[in-house]
C-alpha cells in the first residue's frame, strides 16, 4: 500500500529536524499503538538524509551493541570502534559525531531498554545534556507500549523527563483518508464496506495495508481473510495488550471482555466478574494505558454517576468480541463457524459502530465544540445517539442513527428531543437529523 496522510506530522518532523542540523540536537518523541505506523511515518520523513536507525530487540547490551556498530558505520561511512559493548559509549561516539556533521539517529522500540539495562535513560540524558547544543543530531525515539513510553518522558521521577523538545502521539487514518484508500484499492466499494473497513480497523495503518495489499475489501471478503488458519488478526489483540499489561493481564482482559460485550458501567463489570472491585484497574485503562475512556451524557458534571466505559480502538473492541470470547472455536479451527457467527451479527454490531463514525464526521468538521451522547441513569428510554453542540452559541445537532433509513420513526425522535430541550438544553436551537449509511 503506498504512503497516506500524514502531512501535518511529516511537516512537524521536517520542521524539527531543520532547527536540529540548523540551530542544534533536538528530541521527538513518536509514540502510538503497534501497527499505527510510527516507523513508516519517521523513516518516510528522513528518506534521502543520512539516518542512523536502530531497532531496541530484547537482547543483551552487548549483543545489540555489535549489531549497532556496522549499521551506524555504513549509514554514516564512517569509523566505528568494534570494542563498544554498552550502549552508553556508543550514544556518546554518536554525539560526538555529531558536532561535526548533521544527521537523524532514529532508536525504534525505545522503551525496550527498560528490559535491557535500566540505566541506559540516565546514561542518555547525561550524555544528551553535556552535547545537545554544541551538536546537529535529530534524535527520533519512538515506542509501542504506550503506558512505558509516558513514563519514560512524562514521569517527573525519570531520568528523561523534560528532555522531549516534542512529543508526537500518532493516531489511525481520518474518515477521509479511509475513503481515499477504498476509492485507490476498491473503486466500486459500497457504503457497507467502508463502513466495515472502520469498523474492524479503526483507520490503523498495518490492518488497512493488509486488507488493501490482499484485495479483501468488501464486508465478507474482510470478515473472511480475517477469521482463517494462521491469520494474522486471531492473535493481534493478545499480543497487543499482554506487551501493555505484563503478566497480570486477566483481570484487565476480563474487563476488557465486558465492555466489548456491552456491560459497561462499573457495578455491572464488578458483579460480571464475581463482585470483584476494579476501581485501580478501570483508571489505569484510561490514564496509563489509554485503551478505554469514560463517557457522560453531553454536558453532565465530572461527578455525574451517569458513566459508561467503552473502548477506545475499534479494532481491540472487535478482537474481544468475536476472536477473545469465542476462543475455544478458534482452538478447534472451527473458523468456518466463527465466519458465520460475525456475519450474522455484522448488522447489529456495525449499527453500533456506525454511531461511532458519524460521531468521528461530526468531530472531523472542526464545526462543533462538544460531541456525544445523552441518556439518564435510570431511564434509557430517553436515549440520544448523537448531541453536537456547535461553535455557534446555543445551537446543536441531535441525530439518531440507522443502518437503514426506513427504520427511523421522526416522532419518537420528536419526543426524545423535547425532553431533552426541556431538561438539558432549555436556551438552544435544535436541529435534528436521522443518519444511517447513505450519509457516510
Amino acid at each position: 500500500m503506498k504512503f497516506y496522510n500524514r502531512t501535518s506530522e511529516l511537516a512537524e518532523l521536517q520542521r524539527i529536524q531543520d532547527l536540529s542540523f540548523n540551530d542544534h540536537s533536538r528530541l521527538t518523541v513518536v509514540t502510538g499503538r503497534r501497527r499505527i505506523g510510527k516507523t513508516s511515518l519517521i523513516m518516510k520523513s528522513v528518506e534521502g538524509i543520512p539516518t542512523v536507525y536502530l531497532f531496541v530487540g530484547r537482547k543483551a547490551e552487548a549483543t545489540l551493541c555489535s549489531e549497532f556498530i556496522p549499521v551506524i558505520a555504513q549509514s554514516l561511512d564512517t569509523f566505528v570502534p568494534t570494542e563498544i559493548r554498552i550502549f552508553r559509549s556508543l550514544f556518546q561516539y554518536l554525539m560526538e559525531l555529531a558536532s561535526n556533521k548533521a544527521f537523524n539517529l532514529v532508536i525504534d522500540e525505545f522503551q525496550e531498554f527498560y528490559n535491557i539495562n535500566e540505566s541506559v535513560y540516565s546514561d542518555m540524558q547525561n550524555i544528551w545534556d553535556t552535547y545537545r547544543k554544541k551538536s546537529k543530531m535529530n534524535l527520533i525515539v519512538s515506542g509501542s507500549i504506550y503506558s512505558l513510553m509516558q513514563k519514560i518522558f512524562r514521569n517527573k521521577k525519570e531520568p528523561l523527563f523534560g528532555r522531549a523538545d516534542n512529543i508526537i502521539k500518532l493516531s489511525a487514518f481520518d474518515l477521509a483518508t479511509l475513503k481515499e484508500i477504498m476509492h485507490d484499492y476498491n473503486p466500486k466499494y459500497t457504503n457497507d464496506d467502508l463502513l466495515a473497513l472502520y469498523s474492524f480497523t479503526g483507520g490503523a495503518p498495518k490492518y488497512v495495508e493488509l486488507f488493501c495489499d490482499n484485495k479483501m475489501l468488501t464486508v465478507n471478503e474482510m470478515i473472511s481473510f480475517m477469521v482463517r488458519e494462521n491469520s494474522p488478526f486471531t492473535d493481534e489483540g493478545k499480543n497487543l495488550l499482554i506487551e501493555e499489561f505484563g503478566k497480570n493481564y486477566a483481570t484487565y482482559f476480563s474487563i476488557l471482555s465486558a465492555i466489548s460485550g456491552g456491560i459497561n458501567t462499573q457495578p455491572e463489570i464488578e458483579s460480571a466478574l464475581g463482585d470483584k472491585s476494579i476501581g485501580g484497574q478501570i483508571k489505569r485503562l484510561i490514564e496509563d494505558y489509554n485503551i478505554i475512556v469514560r463517557q457522560r451524557p453531553i454536558l453532565a458534571k465530572e461527578g455525574s454517576q451517569a458513566v459508561r466505559y467503552e473502548i477506545e480502538d475499534n479494532f481491540i473492541r472487535f478482537w474481544f468480541n468475536y476472536f477473545d470470547r469465542h476462543r475455544s472455536w478458534i482452538e478447534i479451527k472451527n473458523f468456518v463457524g466463527l465466519q458465520s457467527i460475525i456475519k450474522s451479527d455484522y448488522p447489529t454490531y456495525s449499527g453500533v459502530m456506525l454511531e461511532r463514525y458519524f460521531k468521528q464526521q461530526f468531530a472531523e468538521s472542526f464545526q462543533y465544540r462538544a460531541i456525544g451522547s445523552w441518556w439518564e441513569l435510570k431511564d434509557n428510554q430517553n436515549e440520544i445517539d448523537i448531541v453536537a453542540l456547535k461553535l455557534e452559541k446555543n445551537q446543536a445537532v441531535v441525530a439518531e442513527v440507522k443502518r437503514q433509513k426506513k427504520n427511523f420513526k421522526p416522532e419518537l425522535l420528536a419526543n426524545k428531543v423535547e425532553y431533552l430541550k426541556n431538561k438539558v438544553l432549555p436556551k438552544y436551537q435544535i436541529e435534528t437529523v436521522c443518519l444511517s449509511l447513505e450519509d457516510m
